[in-house]
């Protein structure tokens, strides 16, 4: 990749965030079906449903990238690995422990599992400001 420039563009930190905070309520709440939901939790059969989940998490951080920073664009590929990853762990230790959403920690997990959705999307829009700040035209 490149060095990060000693200094960010603020409009495109608060412009890229704000696309992926954008982009997480759409993939994860509207466009989540119930099938997605649920079947990815399961303890078999889990696949199909959170790679559903997680495809559109991918193509719309691809399609972000590809609109504004094209040579970025595989990190769609990243983010379908990562929110994988971290739907799955949350899964896990709802079915470890049987939360179900009368149990207050069932809301820590689902909470942490949002911050880590979120951690991940500053990382995408540190590299998308870096990107648009390294490449303004002069």
């Amino acid at each position: 990749m490149w060095p990060l420039p000693p200094q960010l563009s603020t409009l495109w930190v608060i412009v890229a965030f704000s696309v992926f905070i954008g982009k997480q309520f759409a993939a994860d709440f509207l466009l989540q079906t119930k099938w997605m939901a649920n079947g990815k939790e399961r303890p078999q059969n889990w696949a199909a449903p959170l790679f559903s989940h997680t495809a559109i998490h991918g193509a719309a951080t691809a399609a972000i990238y590809a609109l504004l920073a094209p040579e970025l664009a595989w990190l769609g590929a990243v983010d379908f690995l990562v929110h994988s990853l971290i739907d799955r762990g949350k899964g896990y230790v709802v079915r470890r422990f049987g939360l179900t959403q009368a149990n207050t920690f069932y809301w820590w997990v689902l909470g942490f599992d949002q911050t880590l959705h979120h951690a991940t999307h500053l990382v995408f829009a540190v590299l998308l400001a870096a990107f648009r700040t390294n490449h303004a035209v002069t």
